[in-house]
């Protein structure tokens, strides 16, 4: 405060200086209170709600991404289980196609025992039965239509009785589990 200003404090209150008082607040610009603003604090809990709205989805994104994920996983794990027990029996069928092929040809051999020709009859009767409970099933007659992913065809012959690509004559019976060949029938091919 400048001693003036002291001076004045200090003098009592006459109209002139009341009026000098109005004057000066005349002149001096009016601050107004400023107008009640609504609170700021809903702004932040909206925008805060917001962001824990978007984590949240965010969040649930990923979970239902890694469940999906997990639920391939466990598909694919399973499918692949299925292919190697497929695989392993089309293997373990495949090392017993020569006994097979060691019976049908004792068949085939006329003998006179009949006691043998009989016993050799009923062990590949169980065989067939043991190899069909395993899923594997035999292909390749002659009259079928002749499938290159299924035979392998080492002759050809013409033939006006048989249509064209119909398998004349089996060398040796092919043998599939489901859609995996294990064997392919060697025939011969008419046409």
């Amino acid at each position: 405060m400048s001693k003036k200003n002291k001076e004045k404090k200090d003098q009592p209150v006459t109209e002139e200086t009341a009026s000098e008082v109005e004057e000066i607040r005349e002149e001096a610009p009016v601050e107004e209170a400023p107008a009640e603003e609504p609170p700021k604090a809903e702004a932040p809990q909206e925008s805060e709600l917001e962001k824990a709205q978007k984590a949240l989805a965010q969040e649930h994104d990923q979970y239902l991404r890694l469940a999906a994920e997990y639920d391939n996983f466990r598909k694919r794990s399973r499918k692949e289980k299925e292919a190697l027990y497929t695989d392993v029996k089309a293997e373990t069928a495949g090392k017993f196609l020569p006994v097979f092929d060691d019976l049908e040809r004792a068949l085939a051999n006329e003998t006179a025992d009949e006691a043998y020709k009989k016993g050799v009859e009923l062990i590949m009767a169980e065989f067939r039965k043991i190899m069909t409970g395993l899923g594997v099933e035999e292909f390749g007659e002659k009259g079928d239509a002749f499938d290159p992913n299924a035979h392998n065809a080492v002759m050809h012959v013409e033939n006006e009785e048989l249509g064209e690509n119909v398998i004349a004559q089996v060398f040796q019976k092919g043998f599939r589990i489901g859609d995996k060949v294990i064997r392919h029938a060697v025939v011969q091919v008419a046409n």
